[in-house]
Protein backbone atom coordinates (compact mmCIF):
# COMPACT_ATOMS: atom_id res chain seq x y z
CA UNK A 1 0.00 0.00 0.00
CA UNK A 2 1.64 3.07 -0.74
CA UNK A 3 2.48 5.77 2.04
CA UNK A 4 1.61 9.16 0.92
CA UNK A 5 -2.08 9.70 -0.28
CA UNK A 6 -2.54 9.87 -3.95
CA UNK A 7 -4.89 12.97 -4.73
CA UNK A 8 -7.93 12.18 -7.22
CA UNK A 9 -6.28 15.62 -9.13
CA UNK A 10 -3.85 18.08 -8.31
CA UNK A 11 -3.30 21.05 -10.49
CA UNK A 12 0.64 21.56 -11.91
CA UNK A 13 2.07 25.10 -11.11
CA UNK A 14 5.67 26.06 -11.54
CA UNK A 15 8.12 28.08 -9.60
CA UNK A 16 7.93 30.71 -12.32
CA UNK A 17 4.21 30.98 -12.34
CA UNK A 18 4.39 31.77 -8.78
CA UNK A 19 6.78 34.82 -9.58
CA UNK A 20 4.70 35.52 -12.83
CA UNK A 21 1.90 35.96 -10.55
CA UNK A 22 4.00 38.03 -7.93
CA UNK A 23 5.14 40.26 -11.08
CA UNK A 24 1.59 40.98 -11.39
CA UNK A 25 0.98 41.92 -7.45
CA UNK A 26 3.85 44.49 -8.00
CA UNK A 27 2.65 45.82 -10.84
CA UNK A 28 -0.17 47.94 -8.71
CA UNK A 29 -2.36 46.47 -11.75
CA UNK A 30 -4.13 42.99 -10.00
CA UNK A 31 -7.87 43.56 -11.67
CA UNK A 32 -8.95 43.13 -15.06
CA UNK A 33 -6.17 44.83 -17.16
CA UNK A 34 -3.72 43.73 -19.73
CA UNK A 35 -2.97 40.26 -18.59
CA UNK A 36 -6.84 39.41 -19.15
CA UNK A 37 -6.77 41.32 -22.43
CA UNK A 38 -3.37 39.00 -23.78
CA UNK A 39 -5.11 35.62 -22.26
CA UNK A 40 -7.99 36.38 -24.27
CA UNK A 41 -5.97 36.93 -27.10
CA UNK A 42 -3.96 33.82 -26.92
CA UNK A 43 -6.86 31.70 -25.77
CA UNK A 44 -8.81 32.73 -29.31
CA UNK A 45 -5.29 32.10 -31.18
CA UNK A 46 -5.38 28.57 -29.42
CA UNK A 47 -8.84 27.51 -29.92
CA UNK A 48 -9.39 29.24 -33.45
CA UNK A 49 -12.55 31.39 -32.22
CA UNK A 50 -12.73 34.84 -33.41
CA UNK A 51 -13.25 35.79 -29.99
CA UNK A 52 -13.11 35.62 -26.50
CA UNK A 53 -14.38 36.64 -22.84
CA UNK A 54 -12.67 36.29 -19.96
CA UNK A 55 -14.65 35.50 -16.72
CA UNK A 56 -14.74 34.58 -13.25
CA UNK A 57 -15.56 31.16 -13.93
CA UNK A 58 -17.09 29.37 -16.63
CA UNK A 59 -20.67 29.22 -14.02
CA UNK A 60 -20.58 32.51 -15.02
CA UNK A 61 -20.16 32.60 -18.45
CA UNK A 62 -23.48 29.61 -18.45
CA UNK A 63 -25.46 32.50 -16.31
CA UNK A 64 -24.44 35.60 -18.59
CA UNK A 65 -25.63 33.37 -21.35
CA UNK A 66 -28.79 32.79 -20.08
CA UNK A 67 -29.38 36.50 -19.34
CA UNK A 68 -28.38 37.21 -23.23
CA UNK A 69 -30.73 35.32 -24.57
CA UNK A 70 -33.48 36.42 -22.22
CA UNK A 71 -34.27 33.02 -20.95
CA UNK A 72 -36.99 33.20 -18.39
CA UNK A 73 -39.99 31.63 -17.37
CA UNK A 74 -41.47 29.22 -19.92
CA UNK A 75 -38.76 28.52 -21.71
CA UNK A 76 -37.32 24.66 -21.78
CA UNK A 77 -33.66 24.33 -21.86
CA UNK A 78 -32.37 21.28 -22.46
CA UNK A 79 -28.61 19.19 -21.21
CA UNK A 80 -27.93 16.09 -19.72
CA UNK A 81 -28.28 15.32 -16.21
CA UNK A 82 -24.85 13.68 -16.44
CA UNK A 83 -23.26 17.56 -15.55
CA UNK A 84 -21.98 19.31 -13.26
CA UNK A 85 -25.55 20.87 -10.75
CA UNK A 86 -24.21 24.00 -11.59
CA UNK A 87 -25.67 24.28 -15.34
CA UNK A 88 -29.28 23.10 -14.11
CA UNK A 89 -29.38 25.38 -11.21
CA UNK A 90 -28.59 28.75 -13.01
CA UNK A 91 -31.91 27.35 -15.45
CA UNK A 92 -33.76 27.01 -12.63
CA UNK A 93 -32.54 30.44 -10.87
CA UNK A 94 -33.40 31.99 -14.65
CA UNK A 95 -37.19 30.81 -14.25
CA UNK A 96 -36.47 28.66 -17.13
CA UNK A 97 -36.99 24.52 -17.12
CA UNK A 98 -34.17 22.05 -17.67
CA UNK A 99 -34.92 19.18 -19.91
CA UNK A 100 -32.74 15.95 -19.21
CA UNK A 101 -31.59 14.13 -22.57
CA UNK A 102 -30.21 10.63 -22.00
CA UNK A 103 -26.69 9.90 -22.88
CA UNK A 104 -25.03 7.04 -24.23
CA UNK A 105 -24.25 3.87 -22.21
CA UNK A 106 -20.52 3.75 -22.59
CA UNK A 107 -19.54 7.08 -24.15
CA UNK A 108 -21.80 9.07 -21.86
CA UNK A 109 -22.66 11.48 -24.37
CA UNK A 110 -25.95 13.45 -25.52
CA UNK A 111 -26.38 12.39 -29.58
CA UNK A 112 -28.81 14.25 -31.68
CA UNK A 113 -31.27 11.50 -31.37
CA UNK A 114 -31.59 11.67 -27.51
CA UNK A 115 -31.93 15.75 -27.65
CA UNK A 116 -34.00 15.84 -30.04
CA UNK A 117 -36.77 13.43 -27.71
CA UNK A 118 -36.61 16.41 -25.72
CA UNK A 119 -37.52 18.80 -28.13
CA UNK A 120 -40.93 21.60 -27.52
CA UNK A 121 -42.59 24.52 -29.07
CA UNK A 122 -41.01 25.63 -25.40
CA UNK A 123 -37.50 24.77 -26.24
CA UNK A 124 -35.20 27.94 -26.35
CA UNK A 125 -32.14 26.62 -25.66
CA UNK A 126 -29.55 23.21 -26.21
CA UNK A 127 -26.58 22.77 -23.80
CA UNK A 128 -24.70 19.57 -25.13
CA UNK A 129 -21.91 18.58 -22.89
CA UNK A 130 -18.39 17.15 -24.26
CA UNK A 131 -17.47 14.76 -21.20
CA UNK A 132 -14.33 14.16 -19.56
CA UNK A 133 -12.18 15.29 -22.37
CA UNK A 134 -13.64 13.57 -25.22
CA UNK A 135 -16.47 15.43 -27.53
CA UNK A 136 -19.30 14.79 -28.62
CA UNK A 137 -20.68 14.45 -31.73
CA UNK A 138 -21.69 18.03 -32.47
CA UNK A 139 -22.22 18.77 -35.85
CA UNK A 140 -25.06 16.21 -36.19
CA UNK A 141 -26.28 18.31 -32.63
CA UNK A 142 -25.56 21.89 -34.75
CA UNK A 143 -27.58 21.04 -37.78
CA UNK A 144 -30.89 20.07 -35.86
CA UNK A 145 -30.48 23.66 -33.91
CA UNK A 146 -30.14 25.82 -36.52
CA UNK A 147 -32.91 23.76 -38.57
CA UNK A 148 -35.10 24.44 -35.88
CA UNK A 149 -33.80 27.75 -34.86
CA UNK A 150 -32.66 26.66 -31.18
CA UNK A 151 -29.60 28.24 -29.63
CA UNK A 152 -26.80 25.85 -28.95
CA UNK A 153 -23.91 26.29 -26.21
CA UNK A 154 -21.68 23.78 -25.83
CA UNK A 155 -20.21 23.01 -22.57
CA UNK A 156 -16.75 22.67 -23.29
CA UNK A 157 -15.27 22.95 -19.95
CA UNK A 158 -13.97 19.45 -19.96
CA UNK A 159 -12.82 19.98 -23.46
CA UNK A 160 -9.52 22.54 -23.48
CA UNK A 161 -7.07 20.64 -25.86
CA UNK A 162 -10.09 18.40 -27.49
CA UNK A 163 -10.74 17.59 -31.34
CA UNK A 164 -13.51 16.91 -33.46
CA UNK A 165 -13.39 16.27 -36.79
CA UNK A 166 -9.66 17.74 -36.80
CA UNK A 167 -11.00 21.00 -35.57
CA UNK A 168 -10.60 21.84 -31.57
CA UNK A 169 -13.42 22.39 -29.41
CA UNK A 170 -14.39 25.98 -29.21
CA UNK A 171 -13.37 27.08 -32.29
CA UNK A 172 -17.18 27.00 -33.89
CA UNK A 173 -20.12 28.09 -32.29
CA UNK A 174 -20.50 29.40 -29.42
CA UNK A 175 -18.76 27.30 -26.04
CA UNK A 176 -17.77 27.89 -22.18
CA UNK A 177 -14.70 26.71 -21.02
CA UNK A 178 -13.64 26.32 -16.98
CA UNK A 179 -10.19 26.58 -15.60
CA UNK A 180 -11.14 24.97 -11.95
CA UNK A 181 -8.40 23.80 -10.50
CA UNK A 182 -8.84 20.29 -11.27
CA UNK A 183 -8.86 21.06 -14.88
CA UNK A 184 -6.36 20.75 -17.34
CA UNK A 185 -5.33 23.83 -17.20
CA UNK A 186 -6.16 26.27 -14.02
CA UNK A 187 -6.77 30.14 -13.22
CA UNK A 188 -7.39 29.37 -9.40
CA UNK A 189 -11.19 29.70 -10.83
CA UNK A 190 -12.03 31.50 -13.83
CA UNK A 191 -13.99 30.51 -17.59
CA UNK A 192 -13.96 31.60 -21.07
CA UNK A 193 -16.77 32.41 -23.04
CA UNK A 194 -15.74 31.86 -26.68
CA UNK A 195 -18.33 32.81 -29.96
CA UNK A 196 -17.63 33.53 -33.41
CA UNK A 197 -21.10 35.86 -32.62
CA UNK A 198 -19.49 39.56 -32.44
CA UNK A 199 -22.76 41.12 -31.43
CA UNK A 200 -22.85 38.13 -28.51
CA UNK A 201 -19.15 38.51 -27.70
CA UNK A 202 -19.81 42.42 -27.05
CA UNK A 203 -23.24 41.61 -24.90
CA UNK A 204 -21.45 38.94 -22.38
CA UNK A 205 -18.45 41.63 -22.33
CA UNK A 206 -21.09 44.46 -21.01
CA UNK A 207 -23.03 41.94 -18.88
CA UNK A 208 -19.93 40.66 -17.01
CA UNK A 209 -18.90 43.96 -15.77
CA UNK A 210 -22.11 45.70 -14.69
CA UNK A 211 -23.66 46.59 -18.35
CA UNK A 212 -21.23 49.23 -18.88
CA UNK A 213 -20.76 50.22 -22.17
CA UNK A 214 -16.76 49.68 -22.81
CA UNK A 215 -14.43 46.55 -20.91
CA UNK A 216 -13.18 47.20 -17.62
CA UNK A 217 -9.87 47.03 -19.14
CA UNK A 218 -9.40 49.60 -22.57
CA UNK A 219 -5.70 49.18 -24.18
CA UNK A 220 -6.20 52.51 -25.84
CA UNK A 221 -6.95 54.01 -22.70
CA UNK A 222 -4.95 51.78 -20.66
CA UNK A 223 -8.11 51.65 -18.11
CA UNK A 224 -11.96 51.84 -17.92
CA UNK A 225 -13.16 55.43 -19.19
CA UNK A 226 -14.67 57.59 -16.06
CA UNK A 227 -17.72 58.57 -18.80
CA UNK A 228 -18.64 55.21 -19.06
CA UNK A 229 -22.47 54.55 -19.21
CA UNK A 230 -24.95 52.05 -17.98
CA UNK A 231 -26.43 50.54 -20.93
CA UNK A 232 -28.40 47.47 -19.20
CA UNK A 233 -28.17 45.94 -15.67
CA UNK A 234 -24.79 44.04 -15.32
CA UNK A 235 -23.01 41.61 -13.11
CA UNK A 236 -19.25 41.30 -11.91
CA UNK A 237 -17.73 38.82 -13.20
CA UNK A 238 -14.59 40.11 -14.42
CA UNK A 239 -11.39 37.59 -14.64
CA UNK A 240 -8.10 39.49 -12.60
CA UNK A 241 -4.77 39.74 -13.66
CA UNK A 242 -4.11 37.69 -11.20
CA UNK A 243 -5.76 34.83 -12.69
CA UNK A 244 -5.11 35.73 -16.11
CA UNK A 245 -1.14 35.73 -15.67
CA UNK A 246 -1.45 32.14 -14.37
CA UNK A 247 -3.77 31.17 -17.07
CA UNK A 248 -1.25 32.74 -20.01
CA UNK A 249 1.74 30.18 -18.66
CA UNK A 250 -0.95 27.21 -18.06
CA UNK A 251 -2.12 27.54 -22.00
CA UNK A 252 1.74 27.80 -22.88
CA UNK A 253 1.69 24.17 -21.23
CA UNK A 254 -2.08 22.52 -21.95
CA UNK A 255 -0.30 20.12 -24.94
CA UNK A 256 2.59 18.69 -22.97
CA UNK A 257 -0.21 18.57 -19.90
CA UNK A 258 -2.78 16.93 -22.68
CA UNK A 259 0.32 14.65 -23.75
CA UNK A 260 1.38 13.48 -20.28
CA UNK A 261 -2.48 13.06 -19.67
CA UNK A 262 -2.95 10.44 -22.60
CA UNK A 263 -0.27 8.45 -21.61
CA UNK A 264 -1.36 8.23 -17.88
CA UNK A 265 -4.81 6.83 -19.67
CA UNK A 266 -2.95 4.57 -21.96
CA UNK A 267 -1.28 3.20 -19.10
CA UNK A 268 -4.50 2.72 -17.15
CA UNK A 269 -6.61 0.91 -20.13
CA UNK A 270 -3.38 -1.67 -20.09
CA UNK A 271 -3.80 -2.26 -17.13
CA UNK A 272 -7.44 -2.19 -16.07
CA UNK A 273 -7.92 -4.62 -18.75
CA UNK A 274 -8.00 -8.28 -17.15
CA UNK A 275 -10.12 -6.65 -14.82
CA UNK A 276 -13.51 -7.85 -15.19
CA UNK A 277 -15.57 -5.43 -12.67
CA UNK A 278 -14.24 -2.65 -13.96
CA UNK A 279 -15.68 -0.89 -17.13
CA UNK A 280 -13.79 1.47 -18.29
CA UNK A 281 -15.87 4.75 -20.74
CA UNK A 282 -15.56 3.52 -24.25
CA UNK A 283 -14.28 5.99 -26.94
CA UNK A 284 -16.93 7.52 -29.52
CA UNK A 285 -16.64 5.87 -32.96
CA UNK A 286 -16.36 9.54 -35.00
CA UNK A 287 -13.53 11.20 -35.33
CA UNK A 288 -11.89 12.98 -32.60
CA UNK A 289 -9.22 13.59 -29.95
CA UNK A 290 -8.97 13.13 -26.54
CA UNK A 291 -7.98 15.41 -24.01
CA UNK A 292 -8.09 13.34 -21.24
CA UNK A 293 -9.19 15.72 -18.58
CA UNK A 294 -10.94 12.42 -16.10
CA UNK A 295 -10.25 9.23 -16.08
CA UNK A 296 -13.69 7.66 -15.69
CA UNK A 297 -14.28 4.02 -14.55
CA UNK A 298 -17.29 2.42 -13.83
CA UNK A 299 -17.64 -0.40 -11.54
CA UNK A 300 -19.49 -3.96 -12.42
CA UNK A 301 -21.60 -4.08 -8.66
CA UNK A 302 -22.80 -7.32 -9.21
CA UNK A 303 -20.01 -8.70 -10.11
CA UNK A 304 -17.36 -6.85 -7.52
CA UNK A 305 -20.29 -7.55 -4.79
CA UNK A 306 -19.24 -4.21 -2.98
CA UNK A 307 -20.99 -0.91 -4.00
CA UNK A 308 -19.25 2.38 -6.04
CA UNK A 309 -19.44 4.35 -2.38
CA UNK A 310 -17.79 1.14 -0.62
CA UNK A 311 -15.34 1.03 -3.34
CA UNK A 312 -14.23 4.20 -3.54
CA UNK A 313 -14.32 4.19 0.69
CA UNK A 314 -11.51 1.53 0.74
CA UNK A 315 -9.56 2.91 -2.01
CA UNK A 316 -8.98 5.70 0.64
CA UNK A 317 -8.17 3.50 2.94
CA UNK A 318 -5.20 2.57 0.67
CA UNK A 319 -4.18 6.26 0.46
CA UNK A 320 -5.98 6.56 -3.42
CA UNK A 321 -8.30 9.62 -4.08
CA UNK A 322 -11.48 9.27 -6.61
CA UNK A 323 -14.20 11.77 -7.28
CA UNK A 324 -17.64 11.21 -8.74
CA UNK A 325 -18.79 13.09 -12.26
CA UNK A 326 -21.20 12.79 -11.90
CA UNK A 327 -24.33 11.96 -9.64
CA UNK A 328 -27.42 12.71 -11.53
CA UNK A 329 -28.67 16.32 -11.68
CA UNK A 330 -32.22 15.15 -11.95
CA UNK A 331 -31.61 12.53 -9.01
CA UNK A 332 -31.03 15.31 -6.50
CA UNK A 333 -33.08 15.95 -3.59
CA UNK A 334 -34.02 19.73 -4.85
CA UNK A 335 -35.22 18.39 -8.18
CA UNK A 336 -36.79 15.51 -6.70
CA UNK A 337 -39.04 17.59 -5.05
CA UNK A 338 -39.17 20.53 -7.17
CA UNK A 339 -39.75 19.41 -10.66
CA UNK A 340 -40.79 15.58 -9.74
CA UNK A 341 -38.41 13.97 -11.50
CA UNK A 342 -37.49 10.40 -10.60
CA UNK A 343 -35.45 7.19 -11.14
CA UNK A 344 -36.88 5.56 -14.56
CA UNK A 345 -36.72 8.85 -16.45
CA UNK A 346 -32.77 7.83 -17.57
CA UNK A 347 -32.11 4.76 -17.53
CA UNK A 348 -28.33 5.07 -18.94
CA UNK A 349 -27.51 8.15 -16.98
CA UNK A 350 -29.15 6.48 -14.31
CA UNK A 351 -27.03 3.29 -14.36
CA UNK A 352 -23.89 5.26 -15.17
CA UNK A 353 -24.07 7.21 -11.98
CA UNK A 354 -24.48 4.22 -9.72
CA UNK A 355 -21.34 2.85 -11.00
CA UNK A 356 -19.16 5.88 -11.79
CA UNK A 357 -15.36 6.48 -10.11
CA UNK A 358 -12.88 9.05 -11.35
CA UNK A 359 -9.57 7.79 -11.17
CA UNK A 360 -6.15 9.64 -10.38
CA UNK A 361 -5.48 11.71 -13.26
CA UNK A 362 -3.18 14.81 -13.47
CA UNK A 363 0.36 15.72 -15.13
CA UNK A 364 2.74 15.18 -12.16
CA UNK A 365 1.72 11.71 -11.89
CA UNK A 366 3.82 9.08 -13.46
CA UNK A 367 3.37 5.35 -13.89
CA UNK A 368 3.98 3.90 -10.69
CA UNK A 369 1.39 6.34 -9.49
CA UNK A 370 -1.43 4.11 -12.05
CA UNK A 371 0.17 0.97 -10.86
CA UNK A 372 -0.53 1.56 -7.08
CA UNK A 373 -4.12 2.84 -7.97
CA UNK A 374 -4.67 -0.55 -10.02
CA UNK A 375 -3.07 -2.30 -7.39
CA UNK A 376 -5.32 -1.45 -4.81
CA UNK A 377 -8.25 -1.59 -7.08
CA UNK A 378 -7.16 -5.52 -7.46
CA UNK A 379 -6.52 -5.73 -3.68
CA UNK A 380 -9.72 -3.89 -2.57
CA UNK A 381 -11.94 -6.25 -5.45
CA UNK A 382 -9.56 -9.92 -4.26
CA UNK A 383 -11.57 -9.33 -0.80
CA UNK A 384 -15.02 -9.52 -1.66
Amino acid sequence: MRNKFLPFSRPSITEEEIAAVGDVLRSGWITTGPKCAEFERKFCEYVGCDGAVALSSGTAGMHLMLRALGIGPGDEVITPSMTWVSTVNLIVLAGATPVFADIDRDTLMVSRDSIEKCITDRSRLIVPVHFAGAAADIDPIRQMAADRGIPLVEDTAHALGTEYMSERVGRSGTSIFSFHPIKNITTGEGGMFCSNDKELLEHIRRLKFHGLGVDAFDRHTQGRSPQAQVLEPGYKYNMTDISAVLGLSQLARVDNFNNKRTELAMRYRERLLDIDEILPLSDPSYDMKHAWHLFVIRLDVDRAGITRDAFMHELKQRNIGTGIHFLAAHLQKYYIESMGTHRGMLPNTEWNSDRICSLPLFPEMNMTDVDDVVDAIKDVLSLR
